[in-house]
């Protein structure tokens, strides 16, 4: 039988045999992005990709992800490694949609060809043969928490009930049969070396707002509207006027904006809409701080006579990783990279839904840093595909490797070790505790 280093050995060969074509893979998924729970295209070709390696896979789930499951045959721990669909939208990306303005600015095209990287080195001949358990791979939609109204209107249709992906594949059960999860990061952090791990990451809420006012002549009869507009800027100058107030190590970031300043330049603005994340490196950090941003909010109302709905949207909860499979990964990472070229995180103030699954269940979240530019901007671009698919592939191969190998003997280990913070329903009654909606009026 061989022993887990010669499987590590068959796994990477393997990925190394297919990478031009799981680079290929990245290539053209950064060449058609599409925004969180819009991605048809990306699924069905995430989908043929699955046809094409003959894994059986459910799809659907949450609207665009998939679900595909390599099994041993044998009994063990269910092992699941992740990548993301979806695109952000980033106005001016050198890869983005003209149309639409999406545009993979975060490497999630990354993501899916190191997820299906992951599962070619698996499927190398003698591999799945000498492991036990299942590996499940997701490709998850809608981790960037963008077009908050769009994704509200789909919950008030009843189409969602969380507005990320990953929460919603919590709701509806399609994490019930996995026991630890996986996924791998790129970053453009030069500072973090090739490969960064562990660490924890903010949490959030995100805010739906429009302020209502009264449309009249905006140069003949000012004096009978009511300026929603003015409402909105107040509004912005309650919430930084907060700013002091906030505690350093609760590390909260608040950022609005206005996504629909008025229709016509000649009338009062009668209806403005807002967007806003409230994230903390704690639930109680960042709740507390959207009780006062919802206290800014209706100051502007109040202010000029008009009135504000809001609505408090439940988003993604502070990420932590588990110790032993990070220490597996690390042992692995050095292999492929050299300890001097890893770095262990601390705190980043960002936010993903790897989070929410960290609180059920164990999780690692680790980065390959294969970008340059700056995250979610115009300049961030992938520039070393090696490192961002196929080394960021064989990382998470030889992980699961060592989890699986010798009867699961070291997933079982962190099977029976994690405390997970919250049930399945107590993280779903957590969740839903954060939504509000409310409407205001002087």
């Amino acid at each position: 039988m061989p022993d887990s280093q010669e499987l590590k050995s068959l796994a990477m060969a393997a990925i190394d045999a297919k990478s031009a074509d799981l680079i290929g893979i990245a290539e053209h998924i950064l060449n058609n992005p599409e925004p969180g729970f819009r991605e048809e295209k990306t699924a069905r070709f995430v989908q043929s990709k699955f046809d094409e390696m003959g894994i059986s896979y459910r799809s659907g789930i949450a609207i665009t992800g998939i679900k595909a499951v390599l099994d041993t045959g044998r009994p063990g721990p269910t092992v699941a490694v992740m990548g993301e669909l979806d695109s952000l939208k980033v106005l001016g990306h050198p890869h983005a949609d003209p149309e639409t303005s999406a545009a993979h600015a975060c490497g999630h095209h990354c993501q899916i060809a190191m997820m299906l990287g992951t599962a070619t080195g698996l499927q190398a001949s003698g591999v799945l043969d000498n492991l036990s358990g299942r590996i499940v791979l997701i490709a998850v939609p809608a981790e960037e928490y963008i077009e908050v109204e769009y994704r509200d209107d789909l919950r008030r249709d009843g189409k969602i009930e969380f507005l990320g992906g990953k929460p919603e594949f919590i709701r509806l059960g399609a994490l019930d049969d996995v026991d630890m999860a996986m996924m791998t990061h790129t970053s453009a952090s030069a500072n973090e070396g090739k490969i960064a791990f562990g660490g924890t990451n903010n949490g959030i809420v995100a805010k739906r707002i429009q302020f209502l006012g009264k449309a009249s002549h905006a140069g003949g009869a000012p004096h009978a509207g009511v300026n929603a507009l003015n409402a909105a800027m107040i509004a912005l100058s309650g919430i930084h006027a907060q700013r002091e107030t906030y505690r350093d190590q609760d590390t909260v970031r608040i950022h609005p904006i206005i996504t629909q300043g008025g229709v016509a330049v000649s009338s009062i603005p009668a209806d403005v809409r807002m967007e806003t994340y409230v994230r903390g490196k704690s639930v109680e950090a960042f709740l507390a701080a959207s009780v006062k941003v919802d206290r800014a909010l209706r100051a502007g109302a109040m202010a000029v006579g008009g009135s504000v709905n809001i609505t408090t949207l439940p988003g993604y909860l502070p990420i932590q990783s588990d110790e032993t499979m990070l220490g597996l990964y690390e042992q692995n990472a050095a292999q492929l990279v050299g300890q001097e070229n890893l770095v262990r995180l601390s705190h980043r103030t960002g936010s993903t839904d790897m989070g929410d699954v960290s609180q059920i269940m164990p999780v690692i979240h680790p980065y390959v840093v294969a970008a340059e530019g700056n995250g979610h901007g115009d300049d961030y671009i992938v520039t070393d595909y090696e490192l961002g698919v196929i080394t960021g592939a064989k990382g998470m191969a030889m992980t699961v490797i060592d989890l699986l190998s010798d009867d699961a003997r070291l997933a079982n280990k962190v099977k029976e070790e994690y405390d997970a913070p919250l049930t399945k329903d107590q993280y779903l009654s957590l969740m839903r505790s954060m939504f509000h909606e409310g409407s205001y009026t002087e």
